[in-house]
């Protein structure tokens, strides 16, 4: 393949990407080739080429006789990627205690700060970008970059799920404890209460994320008897 069709098929796959984790194209939803063409004027090549590397991530899956279609993500599947993010945000939680700079320490508590403001306006995709951003700064601080792109391909992964965690409001409130919690053990190098408070901070998005699991493949059930 070209540079050219590359760079094409690879845009490609970064809109589809967004519009699967955003919640735009839902569970099990249709990647009509056809659609896909007219709506970002291409080609069908980049395309194929794009739907391969979104199967690559498990995003996507191709049906025999029926075509492409949005993977749905099983109870299995979001337990499966959170056994491995806890263990990995621990990872990061006790390196960075050790090896945070004061620079960076003070753009985490700044960060902690505009968490909770966005928190109070209820514009849940700025709380979830400012939760990205928290989070980005101790990954950072490992000054581990293989670890930092497993973390974020693992939180990208469940981001539609977590959208829907975010949307309530005592949710958004444990999570302002939570990373004041966090911030005060980075900075005192309590690596035991560090990797405490982020296996506490990923179970309750854990049990959150499952009841919705839950009730989206109800709704399904509900809609096929129908």
């Amino acid at each position: 393949m070209g540079d050219d069709n590359y760079s094409l098929s690879s845009r490609v796959f970064r809109i589809l990407r967004e519009n699967i984790l955003s919640g735009k194209y839902a569970p099990d939803e249709e990647l009509k080739e056809k659609t896909i063409g007219e709506e970002l004027g291409v080609s069908r090549t980049p395309i194929r080429e794009a739907i391969r590397m979104l199967e690559q991530e498990g995003l996507a899956v191709t049906i025999p006789r029926k075509g492409a279609e949005v993977a749905k993500m099983t109870e299995k599947d979001m337990e499966d990627v959170l056994q491995v993010r806890e263990a990995l945000d621990e990872l990061a939680a006790s390196i960075a205690c050790e090896e945070m700079t004061e620079e960076q320490l003070d753009e985490l508590k700044t960060t902690m700060r505009e968490f909770e403001e966005f928190t109070k306006t209820g514009n849940v995709k700025k709380i979830a970008e400012a939760d990205v951003k928290f989070h980005d700064i101790i990954y950072h601080a490992t000054g581990n970059p293989k670890l930092v792109n497993i973390l974020n391909n693992l939180r990208e992964q469940m981001y539609r799920y977590r959208v829907e965690y975010l949307k309530e409001e005592q949710t958004r409130n444990l999570l302002v404890s939570e990373h004041e919690e966090l911030v005060k053990a980075i900075r005192e190098g309590d690596v035991q209460k560090a990797q405490d408070i982020s296996f506490h901070h990923l179970e309750n998005q854990r049990m959150a994320i499952i009841r919705t699991i839950r009730a989206e493949n109800a709704a399904r059930e509900s809609e096929k008897k129908e």
